[in-house]
């Protein structure tokens, strides 16, 4: 979205797909779970009396759009990409399939899981998460606004400190906004890592895979 209100800011399209570029030109095997906030939130929509099902269905549609512009900024940087997407769309995406999206993997293309899990009530956060079990990923990075979790909003608290490592029950326990709880306690059940870190800043995600001290670590 950017600095617009709504919608699409191909800029950022094009610079998060350069930063997804120079780690895929690395070797590391990528795969990416896009929301649609900034199209359209069913929780916001069900808040003002539409029917929770159908608003989350239409926000998991609005992801697919994000999807595709992401691969399209992806192929111009000379990447590979596939969008599988939960619900099937077959004239614009691939339906997910496990072993399909894993071979896609092998083969060095990136791949955009869209459409969520394809129930309502379930996040972004938590097809993240369930994708990543999938796919057995070593870990999250999940892309936010800010540079990790803090003990309270950084905006609005002058005295919010950031935490560099933090386990899943605190996470929880605090109700840090970092994922809902849904995400969080699949990530605490499977051992998965989830890195927090602010995806506004190019080449981020090359210092994480890099191993450098970046953002906030969830772990056991």
């Amino acid at each position: 979205m950017g600095d617009q209100n709504y919608g699409i800011d191909p800029a950022v399209a094009t610079r998060i797909a350069q930063d997804i570029a120079e780690i895929q030109k690395m070797g590391v095997q990528t795969a990416v779970v896009i929301g649609g906030g900034n199209i359209f939130r069913g929780l916001a929509a069900s808040a003002s009396g539409m029917d929770r099902s159908t608003g989350d269905y239409m926000g998991m549609l609005a992801t697919v759009i994000n999807a595709l512009a992401l691969q399209d900024a992806l192929e111009h940087n000379g990447v590979a990409t596939r969008v599988l997407t939960a619900i099937e769309m077959r004239a614009v995406a691939e339906p997910f399939i496990r072993r399909r999206a894993v071979r896609h993997l092998e083969k060095g293309r990136v791949v955009v899981f869209a459409a969520g899990t394809g129930n309502p009530y379930f996040t972004t956060d938590t097809a993240a998460a369930l994708r990543a079990m999938e796919m057995k990923a070593e870990v999250i990075l999940k892309g936010t606004k800010v540079d990790g979790i803090y003990t309270a909003d950084p905006n609005k608290d002058p005295d919010a400190t950031r935490y560099d490592t933090i386990s899943y029950l605190q996470v929880l326990q605090q109700r840090l906004q970092v994922m809902d709880a849904t995400a969080i306690s699949l990530c605490m059940d499977n051992k998965l890592p989830i890195l927090v870190f602010n995806l506004k800043t190019p080449g981020n995600i090359r210092r994480v895979v890099m191993g450098d001290t970046i953002g906030t670590l969830v772990t056991a």
